[in-house]
């Protein structure tokens, strides 16, 4: 049996036929395909089989002893990928319904597919457009490409005259002569010296391994215990810059600050060649259409702050390339118990693209030290205890920083990792941390804006009208009153707005603006901020037990945490907690009728507005368009707040978190999408460069040990990429730029949850009633695109199936790309699920619930609305 292509006018058999359209060039013959993996069967409207009832009907197709309505088979169309499919219905209840995997466990099974899935049918582009809400604006469409301006004149461009300069990783190989492993004899001597310094236990048990009679000879290592190979590891492996200690000494008590250079430091992550294929050198602006009308903002570069300040440096040098240093700092614990914490100063380079940063793994930020971490308990005044702290921490963060006036304005000469020199200009652009760090380093009082000075009683005020920065200028006349006498001194900073901090680490530092280096803070300022401080008045207004009930009687669904003992009686909760609470908190409060029958539609609408506005705010890529929604958020939260002061919540709304939610539109116009200094990131390195370390001593002067466990890490890990260098001859990292609407890709398993399962057991548990059915339909419109809805009944009810049983699967998913790629690897994040798994029981003999997710399917009708939608409720496999 033979089917002529309508596309080309071709005939071919039915195997070559779907082959046919599949891959075919033709724009016709792939719309057929396209037409044909759209269409859903199922039962169609009265009015659509009457519409068609006229057509002229194909002739009855008879069953062929060969084969039938699929063509003719061959061998392989009866054999099972893993073996053969009993017919026999006791051992399809007894063996067959068996799944592969483990399925006590619906997370250990999920887990367990990640390993065995392959991508399906990615989607050509972005979702259907969906209609719009009231009172909920849509960002129209645009085309995904950027048109770039760049800077131009000599910004970024190399020194002429010096060549180009080895990488870091030739200079290594030069001295190692070549030698594949570096300092070490062979592959095995290099994986066993990585493994005791990133995975293995103490260096004790390793010496007691290594000392194991024989284990030494056999495995060709060059170091027999841990001593030994500390010492090839302290004098042979590249390292970043050395720590230094430093004494700094406070009311008579002295406290060591361990440090590094932070040039060296600069010049490590500038010059790693890791990095250097994707490193930005000068500014530019984007936008999203050729008009030049609407900006784009993602990476730091492309914000204005870095095209103002590379715009001064033009002025003054021509030629520059601007390095924007980004610091952070953040007390933290390094035990449970005995109170003890360290205080790290982290740093990052802006020239380097963001979904670098982000990734721990990357190593794209490094240590710059650690701070004292003295309460300076014996200053028995707590204010004047608090300013001898305060003016500490800015001695100290003065050593670290203090190299880069000079060579924020004369430059320095400094090779990027594929070995080409430029005149760089590190400058201090943002500081990244939580409130309290934030007044740290400003100098600003508690309860008022780091940014701007809004009195403290309009915090809570938001009419689209934003105060101007903090005077930076009268803020640096009052710091100089330093030189005039104390009492002139403290009332200059306190008509400034500002503390008495006696010569800040910025105030000396070139083209630096510290009001504006101030950034938001996803994770404590919404998360741990408003959100905390939403849930808190809802709570008030409903009461716990309704507000966990409502948690309690939640669905399961894909990316929503179950909270079956509900959320109020959650203490400790961390920022993804929070983000998890977030994802059904406007479900809870939806529809809970207030007290009094007075309306809740102001409350649903504030708290929908802050919930938009947090989402949002976590835009990788913005433009003026999204700015405007994230405005418009903000404004309708503003509107609507009124209703937790009439329900008798809250007298005021003067939160300092809750008002620098204003200045995240300029931040995000100066330095790129929050992403660029979310402190979630920083977060994360407390575990690699803190705990991790402090666990690593024997708590006794345990600074000392820290950095010296933390040098032999940074040294394990650059060789592990210079060998990865040497056997590619490639950056281990590759990134893709961001994008406002991710493609997204359909996932599934390799290999079916359950095989042989009959169409019996299709409607007793998975209540597929009509699943012969619409399987029949589907096989004649896939053989037959061209046939009307009336042939298609006609034609299926001709279908014989010589099968009986049909492989199921029980989850899709469906996952996006990330705006980076690591190791040639692409990571993706499972944004959604279905899930059709029927009930079961686990190994303990209790029973677990069915679960039956629906989902909505388009049928490639093109419609906004409901119609031309078909739901599903599973998915499965025929044995062909």
């Amino acid at each position: 049996m033979s089917t002529k292509c309508i596309g080309c006018d071709q005939y071919f058999g039915q195997g070559a036929y779907l082959r046919h359209i599949q891959t075919a060039s033709e724009p016709r013959c792939r719309a057929i395909y396209n037409r044909i993996h759209n269409y859903i069967p199922g039962a169609e409207e009265d009015s659509d089989m009457e519409h068609d009832q006229d057509a002229p009907m194909e002739p009855e197709y008879t069953v062929d002893s060969v084969g039938d309505f699929f063509g003719d088979y061959e061998e392989q169309d009866f054999i099972w990928r893993d073996g053969p499919v009993s017919d026999d219905e006791d051992d399809l209840q007894n063996g067959s319904m068996a799944r592969q995997e483990n399925d006590d466990d619906e997370e250990d099974e999920e887990d367990d597919e990640e390993d065995d899935e392959e991508i399906l049918a990615p989607d050509e582009g972005p979702l259907p457009e969906q209609p719009e809400s009231p009172g909920r604006a849509s960002v129209p469409p645009r085309s995904t490409r950027e048109h770039i301006v760049k800077f131009g004149g000599l910004a970024g461009t190399p020194l002429l005259g010096w060549g180009r300069g080895a990488s870091m990783y030739r200079k290594y190989q030069g001295k190692t002569g070549n030698a594949p492993w570096g300092a070490f004899q062979s592959q095995i001597d290099w994986e066993v010296a990585r493994w005791a310094k990133l995975r293995g236990p103490s260096s004790t048990a390793v010496s007691d391994l290594l000392n194991i009679d024989g284990l030494h000879e056999k495995l060709g290592l060059s170091y027999k215990n841990s001593r030994e190979l500390n010492q090839i590891i302290d004098r042979e492996l590249p390292s970043r810059p050395r720590f230094v200690r430093d004494e700094v000494t406070v009311a008579g008590e002295t406290f060591d600050f361990y440090r590094r250079d932070i040039l060296p430091c600069i010049e490590a992550l500038y010059g790693d060649p890791d990095f250097a294929p994707h490193l930005k050198f000068a500014p530019e602006r984007r936008y999203a259409d050729p008009d030049h009308t609407i900006r784009v903002y993602h990476d730091m570069e492309t914000g204005n702050w870095w095209w103002k300040t590379q715009a001064a440096v033009e002025a003054l040098k021509p030629g520059a390339t601007i390095i924007p240093i980004i610091l952070s700092t953040d007390k933290t614990q390094v035990t449970l118990f005995r109170n003890k914490s360290a205080y790290p100063i982290y740093m990052t380079i802006g020239n380097i693209p963001k979904s670098i940063r982000r990734k721990p793994s990357c190593r794209g930020y490094i240590l710059l030290g650690y701070l004292p971490t003295t309460r300076l308990e014996k200053i028995p005044n707590k204010s004047a205890r608090r300013r001898t702290i305060a003016n500490l921490f800015h001695s100290c963060m003065r050593r670290v920083t203090s190299p880069l006036k000079e060579a924020g304005i004369e430059g320095r000469p400094m090779a990027s990792g594929d070995g080409v020199i430029r005149r760089t200009h590190p400058i201090f652009a943002t500081f990244v941390g939580d409130y309290p760090e934030q007044l740290l380093v400003t100098g600003i009082k508690t309860g008022e804006c780091p940014k701007c000075p809004a009195p403290r009683n309009e915090l809570g005020d938001y009419d689209g009208e934003i105060y101007d920065l903090r005077d930076l200028i009268t803020v640096l006349d009052a710091l100089a009153a330093i030189d005039i006498g104390p009492a002139e001194f403290t009332k200059a900073c306190r008509d400034a707005g500002i503390k008495p901090l006696y010569h800040p680490f910025w105030e000396d530092l070139p083209f630096t603006h510290v009001f504006r280096s101030i950034t938001p803070d996803i994770l404590h300022q919404l998360y741990q901020g408003i959100i905390k401080h939403l849930t808190q008045w809802i709570k008030e207004v409903f009461g716990a037990d309704e507000i966990d009930a409502r948690c309690a009687r939640f669905p399961p669904n894909h990316n929503i945490r179950h909270f079956k003992n509900g959320i109020m009686g959650l203490s400790r909760v961390s920022g993804k907690e929070h983000d998890q609470i977030c994802r059904i908190l406007l479900g809870i409060v939806i529809d809970i009728p207030l007290a009094d029958g007075m309306s809740s539609v102001r409350l649903v609408r504030a708290v929908r507005a802050m919930l938009d506005f947090l989402y949002l705010a976590q835009y990788p890529l913005h433009t003026d368009d999204t700015l405007g929604h994230l405005e418009d958020a903000l404004q309708r939260f503003h509107n609507n707040k009124g209703i937790f002061i009439d329900l008798g919540v809250r007298n005021n709304f003067n939160i300092p978190k809750l008002h620098f939610a204003q200045h995240y539109f300029e931040s995000i116009r100066d330095f790129g999408t929050s992403d660029n200094y979310n402190t979630e990131y920083t977060e994360r390195l407390h575990i690699d460069l803190a705990k991790d370390a402090y666990r690593a001593t024997n708590h006794k002067d345990e600074f000392a040990q820290m950095t010296v466990w933390l040098e032999r890490k940074e040294k394990i890990l650059r060789h592990e990429s210079y060998i990865h260098w040497c056997q590619s001859r490639l950056s281990r990292i590759i990134i893709t730029s961001p994008k406002l609407i991710p493609r997204r890709q359909l996932r599934m398993a390799k290999h079916p949850s359950t095989k042989g399962v009959s169409f019996d057991r299709l409607v007793a548990d998975f209540g597929a009633t009509y699943f012969r059915d619409a399987l029949a339909r589907y096989v004649v419109t896939l053989l037959h695109p061209n046939f009307n809805r009336h042939q298609i009944e006609r034609a299926s009810g001709d279908i014989y199936f010589q099968f009986r049983t049909v492989s199921v699967f029980h989850r899709i998913k469906f996952a996006i790309e990330t705006d980076g790629v690591v190791a040639g690897k692409s990571p993706t994040t499972v944004v959604d699920a279905v899930h059709i798994n029927p009930p079961r029981k686990d190994s303990r003999g209790r029973m677990i619930p069915g679960r039956f997710d629906t989902a909505l399917v388009t049928s490639g009708a093109g419609s906004t609305e409901l119609k031309g939608w078909q739901l599903i409720l599973y998915l499965l496999q025929p044995p062909y």
